[in-house]
């Protein structure tokens, strides 16, 4: 026989539940905060892995050199997904697994690091963020272009030669 239950327990709990949102994390984490690292620009060199197309037959590589935060790699993995609709494939090349830090707002300089805000990932110049197949030039084009311009680092939309 069901439990019954009254309306105000009913509405308090449907009040509990809070929206959530898919964004890439990390299961598990060694350690909770990770140092800065080095950001002299004129040091920086391209990137060694993940620089050739794997899967698709089209590719977004960066340019330049920026941490892309999970909320950034999903609204852009949100547009590919919408534009091909369901005649193409997409696959994300980047998971963000560094952590990054904040301070709240108008808090004083010492007294510690932030707490941990979410996760980024360090791209390099070269590196391949998204490919895709099964779509047509044009169609490829436009979603990896959308892709681009939700991203904070320049791109450059690249294409498998079409060997016969």
């Amino acid at each position: 026989m069901p439990r019954k239950i009254n309306f105000r327990q009913r509405r308090i709990s449907l009040r509990l539940k809070k929206p959530t949102k898919y964004m890439l994390l990390p299961k598990k984490v060694k350690f909770r905060k990770w140092q800065t690292g080095r950001s002299n620009p004129k040091k920086q060199s391209p990137d060694t892995r993940g620089t050739k197309l794997a899967f698709g037959s089209y590719g977004l590589k960066s340019e330049t050199q920026a941490r892309i935060k999970s909320n950034q790699i999903e609204s852009a993995r949100k547009v590919i997904s919408r534009t091909l609709t369901k005649t193409g494939k997409y696959w994300v090349r980047i998971f963000p697994d560094r952590p990054f830090t904040a301070k709240a707002a108008e808090v004083g300089m010492g007294k510690g690091k932030g707490d941990p805000q979410g996760y980024c990932f360090d791209v390099f110049p070269g590196r391949i963020v998204f490919e895709v197949d099964g779509a047509e030039e044009k169609v490829a084009h436009e979603a990896l272009r959308k892709a681009g311009s939700k991203l904070p680092i320049k791109t450059r939309i690249i294409s498998r030669a079409h060997r016969q």
